[in-house]
């Protein structure tokens, strides 16, 4: 019988191309911490004071120093829409750090900053943090926006759902998931790290604005994905790069997930029960608070 760590490769599907990462060393990692939170200050991950912090992840899903955690707050309660423009600004500022740091190593080729939030989704820990992985290839999502030129929709019509500043959030037209924004700003920029102050700020306030947005959706926390799309790292122009940020929650109706069929897996097709404009005109709706 192989040890686990012996079952850590990389695979590709020889007939589809899909990449496969196979880490058999993370079915070791416990799903949650057995006493109390590692990301609180004095926790095993955050021993000293911080505002945000972060750290090689213990449980890599790739190796080389490949895999990093990003905690947002020492505050276990908060969550990222709820720490002001401040706060979210500190967040983004160390996104741009550790895309740059890892961005520059010369077996990075994509850095792709995300959240889980919500067990629903696969988070394990309660307290508000984000991850990193650094990829030695541009992965096939990523390439195909890249290749399609993507940009965002300037004229969404009944898919707007907020701006502020250059950036605005839209409902995108055909999102495979029930809920489904597209945060982008008007004027090209490849990536986080190129954002200049006034846009770092404009960002931090569209995320608070639609993630609040979110949370009234349902009145109630909403799970979801989050993740950056951005300029690869390695070493190409990439002129087509458009920096963009995606945000989707697999729940159809409050608490009722919409689960991925036979159908669509088989078929790559999805089936979405929400209506895009019917959704943008829900979150529209909720900028006027009770």
């Amino acid at each position: 019988m192989k040890e686990a760590s012996e079952l850590s490769d990389v695979r590709t599907d020889p007939y589809l191309g899909t990449v496969v990462h196979v880490v058999g060393t993370r079915q070791a990692r416990p799903n949650l911490p057995s006493t109390g939170c590692p990301f609180c200050v004095g926790g095993r991950e955050a021993p000293a004071p911080y505002d945000v912090h972060w750290f090689a992840n213990r449980w890599p899903a790739m190796p080389d120093g490949r895999c990093e955690v990003v905690l947002y707050t020492p505050e276990h309660d908060a969550t990222l829409g709820s720490l002001g423009v401040t706060g979210v600004r500190r967040v983004i500022d160390l996104w741009a750090e550790r895309t740059a740091a890892l961005g520059s190593r010369p077996d990075v080729a994509y850095v792709l900053v995300f959240e889980n939030r919500g067990a629903e989704v696969g988070a394990t820990i309660a307290h508000p943090h984000g991850q990193i992985y650094a990829y030695d290839h541009v992965p096939d999502r990523p390439a195909r926006l890249l290749s399609a030129q993507w940009a965002p929709d300037l004229n969404p019509g009944d898919r707007f759902v907020a701006e502020h500043g250059d950036w605005m959030a839209v409902v995108p037209v055909a999102g495979s998931y029930p809920m489904a924004l597209s945060l982008a700003p008007r004027t090209r920029a490849p990536d986080v790290v190129t954002l200049s102050p006034a846009s770092r700020d404009e960002l931090a306030a569209l995320l608070i604005d639609v993630l609040g947005r979110l949370d009234r959706l349902y009145e109630q926390p909403l799970p979801y994905m989050m993740w950056l799309n951005q300029r690869p790292t390695d070493g190409g122009d990439w002129p087509e790069a458009w920096f963009n940020i995606e945000i989707v929650s697999p729940w159809r109706r409050a608490g009722v997930p919409r689960f991925i069929a036979a159908a669509e897996v088989a078929c790559n097709e999805y089936f979405n029960p929400v209506i895009p404009e019917v959704l943008a005109e829900k979150l529209r709706d909720l900028s006027r608070l009770p």
